[in-house]
């Protein structure tokens, strides 16, 4: 009906759209749009701000763990005696406080335990490391960054005042004057952690790192993607395209449906029972840990593929099989490519929502003290939503940075994983 007959046919019905009785009726339409738009501004401004709350406050209480307060110390090697050929076996002890005692002489016995103290207890094995990595060292003068103690790191950053009763604090009155001291001959610095990258767990907070729980969280998605992706993919393509429409299928796409909304800790109890009860698998391996995660994506997988699949026009299934394609060559031809970017999407989103799954890694192990990265799927290992648990669960102060730390790194991880599903959204997919 074009706008004119509907005036007509209006004005015949008696209705006087200038009456007050329409204005009022209009001025309570236009009132209620306003409110529901008032409505939705306001509840995305509580996402945000809830959101930038938890943000700032894991900055706020985490961004002290990217650094790490070190003494610069020389030593010489040239005189140490050191068996180029043994060096491991070296007195690295004696020579790392015989250099420390030099920073600081004239000490008593007693006074120096307390110096040493304010180091940490690994500083001989970090040394030793640095030589066995660069032979060359023995030759002469080399320094060495050696990291401070947790307490005189909560000291540097101001974790621990010094305004706080003797008896009420870790670090001595004692302490903080010689650090002072250290400050003041330059020997102090605060450079970048990168030991929160490359190192691995450690029961000293000043030492503790992310890298075996990086590694175990790649080597159990890798498992998880090799076993997930193709076998969703295969699942998805049968029930949509070749699947006969009966009962059964219905039943199995109805499980399938229920499976996704399942919780992880579920999945964690099967993995349990089944991979490391029946099959004897090996407890806190990555290939555990990939094949509880493969189990608890495959459902999300195989509905979206479906979805995917079921987006494709119909008019390009008809024209591969009219000019003579058979439904293989249909599917994996010209169905298939044209939806494998959607395909790809949620891939890395269900990865991604594996990435920060706890429960089921908690359930079969992968939250054991792990000193080294893992070298393969076999090999003991964390996740870095279980190291963040672990820290979480540590007594030391100095854990509660790295905590909030490693919560950032994860979710840098997660919101990096969504931002090459959402590239890869929209560069490939294709609008009908």
């Amino acid at each position: 009906m074009s706008s004119a007959a509907f005036t007509e046919t209006v004005a015949k019905a008696g209705v006087d759209w200038h009456s007050d009785e329409m204005k009022a009726r209009r001025k309570r339409r236009y009132a209620a749009d306003r409110r529901l738009q008032i409505y939705g501004i306001v509840a995305i401004s509580f996402a945000l701000g809830f959101l930038a709350i938890l943000i700032g406050s894991l900055t706020f209480s985490g961004h002290k763990a990217f650094t790490q307060t070190v003494a610069t110390i020389e030593i010489d090697l040239s005189g140490a005696k050191v068996d180029p050929n043994n060096i491991k076996d070296a007195d690295w002890r004696g020579i790392v406080r015989g250099a420390l005692r030099a920073q600081m002489p004239g000490l008593s016995r007693r006074e120096e335990r307390k110096f040493f103290e304010m180091f940490t207890s690994s500083g001989q094995f970090l040394v030793r490391d640095a030589v066995l990595a660069d032979p060359s060292r023995l030759n002469g003068v080399s320094r060495f960054a050696i990291p401070m103690a947790d307490p005189i790191d909560q000291l540097a950053k101001g974790e621990i005042s010094r305004d706080t009763p003797e008896n009420q604090r870790r670090v001595n009155d004692q302490q903080i004057a010689m650090f002072d001291q250290l400050v003041e001959k330059g020997v102090i610095s605060t450079p970048f952690n990168w030991g929160l990258f490359f190192n691995a767990d450690s029961r000293f907070p000043e030492l503790a790192g992310l890298a075996g729980a990086i590694s175990g969280s790649f080597w159990s998605l890798l498992v998880c993607f090799i076993i997930s992706f193709p076998i969703g993919i295969a699942a998805a393509i049968y029930l949509e395209e070749f699947a006969p429409k009966n009962k059964l299928t219905d039943l199995i796409e109805v499980n399938i449906n229920n499976l996704a909304a399942v919780p992880s800790v579920v999945f964690g109890l099967l993995g349990l029972a089944v991979f490391l009860g029946w099959l004897g698998l090996p407890r806190s391996a990555p290939l555990v840990g990939g094949l509880v995660l493969a189990l608890m994506t495959l459902p999300t997988l195989i509905i979206v593929t479906r979805v995917s699949l079921k987006s494709v026009p119909s008019s390009i299934r008809e024209a591969a099989l009219g000019v003579g394609a058979s439904k293989h060559e249909m599917i994996f031809h010209h169905v298939l490519p044209l939806a494998i970017p959607a395909v790809m999407t949620g891939s890395i989103i269900s990865l991604a929502r594996a990435l920060g799954e706890t429960a089921p890694l908690l359930l079969i192990g992968m939250n054991a003290f792990i000193t080294s990265p893992p070298d393969g799927v076999f090999a003991a290992s964390t996740a870095l939503p279980t190291q963040i648990y672990i820290w979480a669960d540590s007594p030391e102060r100095g854990f509660v940075a790295r905590t909030s730390a490693a919560i950032l790194v994860l979710l840098a991880f997660l919101v990096l994983m969504n931002g090459i599903a959402i590239y890869l959204r929209q560069r490939f997919e294709r609008r009908w």
